[in-house]
């Protein structure tokens, strides 16, 4: 892969995965989830799982390196979802 891919890479995983950011900060601050779905986070979850198996089958970084932190924030929103309904 060329460096310009991998920057771009990056840019789109770093982008991404920050716009989960104001949503978990949202959510721990008020422990508010009733206009959060339960499905669509289920689904979602499991998909950047998917997608985080995917890059480490395929050594991308910007893959594996995005997916981690937005599964990790993806984790949090979903259990404060079962967890405060």
């Amino acid at each position: 892969m060329t460096f310009a891919a991998d920057l771009v890479g990056y840019l789109a995983a770093a982008l991404t995965t920050i716009a989960f950011v104001p949503q978990a900060w949202h959510t721990w601050r008020t422990r508010a989830t009733h206009g959060i779905s339960l499905g669509m986070y289920s689904i979602f979850t499991a998909g950047v799982a998917s997608w985080l198996v995917y890059g480490i089958l395929i050594g991308a970084w910007p893959i594996i390196a995005a997916n981690v932190i937005t599964l990790a924030l993806a984790l949090f929103i979903l259990a404060m979802k079962l967890r405060h309904g």
